[in-house]
């Protein structure tokens, strides 16, 4: 077995084990609608095994970046669904990451509002907003009364998903964002049946998951984490119990796969990079398990081979590489990714990377 292999994820056929990872692009036009040449951008890369979208906010109030893709509206279902029937057509499978940020927001973005969190804790930093570089609120707490208006946000993402012919969702709970937060105890202070301990912490992603599935059904939908994640003032006191047990727990739904991110060569941020999380995760999860962060062809198919992981995806070198399953095929050179075109922009940097023969 190797990245070229083919794979079965539920009731879906992948032709390889190369997954296009989500990445923000920052290229949506009004309203936060789709930017027509993702429907380029996106078929290009559609020999990948599976593509998953960039994050795609759930409702008005999850949105952090600028120019990012929702799912809440008509017009947006519109926009996408103009991408799924043009992969489709090329013989691709993509799925949607639903998204909403939580603290790591403006009220720039949010009609003046406070971004909303498990506690009142400041991400440090700045954030870009429509205004220009500013830093980043204190977040207002979500009152328990809210949290059933936040599951339903992920519902309807998901059914919006769903209605702009999506073959499927992934749940973005990593990289600080709002279900982020909620799981780690770094970013989660509450008192109530949401925070405190572990149970109670993952009570929320749970519910969302239980909400998506019912949607998709369990092989349809993914869940992402990145255990080592320190960026946005996250931090976890045990993260390799709290995501064994969180594993644990979405065996107990069925969740088609979890998507991991681990750097190759350790633990992000930190002083102990010979500690992985992976081994253990791929042990407890009775799903596909995704692995992410700088793999090459190298080691993606060295973790194939080891059973450390069932799929690899390939973030910045999807975004430069189109047709990055062939040249992993015909070990051709690959394009070098121009950072300063990684977001905003127009074509340049989008769909201008060269595919192979040309």
């Amino acid at each position: 077995m190797n990245l070229l292999t083919r794979y079965r994820l539920g009731d879906l056929e992948l032709s390889n084990r190369i997954v296009m990872a989500p990445m923000t692009r920052s290229r949506a036009v009004k309203d936060n609608v789709p930017n027509p040449m993702a429907v380029t951008y996106h078929v290009e890369r559609a020999t990948a095994g599976l593509i998953i979208t960039e994050g795609s906010q759930v409702s008005p109030q999850g949105i952090g970046y600028v120019r990012t893709p929702g799912i809440h509206s008509q017009k947006q279902v519109e926009g996408w669904k103009k991408v799924t029937d043009a992969v489709h057509k090329d013989g691709g499978k993509i799925f949607l990451q639903l998204w909403h940020v939580g603290r790591v927001s403006h009220p720039d973005f949010l009609g003046g509002e406070l971004p909303v969190a498990p506690s009142a804790l400041r991400v440090e930093g700045e954030v870009y907003t429509p205004l220009g570089k500013k830093k980043f609120v204190t977040p207002r707490p979500l009152e328990l009364d809210e949290l059933p208006d936040i599951i339903e946000q992920f519902r309807k993402g998901a059914q919006n998903a769903k209605a702009a012919g999506f073959d499927g969702v992934e749940i973005h709970g990593a990289n600080g964002y709002l279900l982020d937060q909620f799981l780690r105890d770094g970013s989660n202070q509450r008192t109530d049946r949401y925070g405190g301990s572990l149970q109670n912490r993952i009570r929320l992603p749970l519910e969302v998951t239980e909400a998506v599935v019912s949607v998709w059904g369990e092989d349809r939908v993914g869940y992402r984490i990145s255990p080592h994640f320190l960026f946005s003032s996250m931090s976890d006191t045990n993260p390799r119990q709290t995501y064994s047990i969180f594993a644990e727990e979405l065996n107990r739904i069925g969740l088609g796969y979890l998507h991991m991110i681990e750097p190759v060569g350790g633990r992000m941020g930190t002083t102990a990079p010979d500690v992985r999380l992976a081994p253990i995760i791929h042990e407890i999860f009775e799903g596909t398990l995704i692995l992410n962060g700088g793999y090459d062809t190298s080691s993606g198919n060295e973790a194939i081979e080891k059973g450390d992981a069932d799929l690899i995806s390939f973030g910045v070198l999807f975004l430069a590489n189109p047709d990055l399953p062939e040249r992993f095929r015909k070990n051709a050179p690959l394009n070098s990714p121009d950072v300063s075109t990684f977001y905003m922009g127009e074509e340049k940097g989008y769909i201008d990377y060269p595919k192979l023969g040309y």
